[in-house]
């Protein structure tokens, strides 16, 4: 009996040890996170533009995949995967190495948001195999920044992103003259645009 109570004394220290209240924030914060709807998420982490954005690629998403429950699970996804970063941020909890991937990330999401543009405007240039490697590479660094502060859940959910968006039928649809997707890709491209030009990308 009396060793079970040192148990628990040495186990409430080592807790003490490493509680700090930024910590508890962070933690804090993402089970608010995981208690709030997919529309409540989107509302608080963007705005304007880039959520006109996350709009269009939720239609065409619904109706690549005729499910509204496929959709909003891509979308709320990668909310979640854009929150849970940049709360890392905000808590300080990356280091140099973490915050050069992210730099690395950012560079080629630049490159890719100029590549996808490139490909709606100029006609007959779009090639989904270039696209979805490139979308492929995009994800490591993000897996690679975010690694040990994750769960293999949201991992998962990173995986997902990355996937579907990757996805060459996918792809080939979005770029398709098809209604409705090519009004989609044109209203993408044109707010990718805009926040390339008001570095907000």
């Amino acid at each position: 009996m009396q060793i079970h109570i040192f148990k628990h004394i040495e186990a409430y220290k080592q807790a003490m040890d490493t509680f700090s209240t930024k910590s508890l924030g962070l933690q804090a914060q993402k089970k608010l996170l995981s208690k709030m709807t997919c529309k409540t998420v989107v509302t608080m982490l963007v705005y304007d533009t880039s959520s006109e954005v996350l709009d269009d690629l939720y239609h065409a998403t619904r109706e690549f995949s005729r499910s509204c429950k496929e959709a909003q699970k891509m979308l709320k996804n990668l909310v979640k995967v854009a929150l849970k970063l940049g709360l890392l941020l905000h808590g300080d909890r990356l280091g140099r190495e973490e915050l050069a991937l992210l730099w690395r990330f950012r560079h080629w999401a630049h490159f890719l948001a100029m590549m996808a543009i490139s490909f709606q405007q100029v006609d007959l240039t779009f090639d989904w195999q270039v696209l979805a490697a490139r979308l492929l590479e995009c994800r490591r660094p993000v897996h690679q920044a975010m690694g040990p502060q994750l769960t293999a859940k949201s991992h998962s959910h990173i995986n997902h992103v990355f996937g579907h968006l990757a996805d060459c039928d996918f792809l080939a649809m979005l770029y398709s003259p098809t209604k409705p997707y090519h009004s989609h890709l044109r209203r993408i491209c044109e707010d990718l645009g805009r926040m390339l030009d008001e570095g907000s990308l």
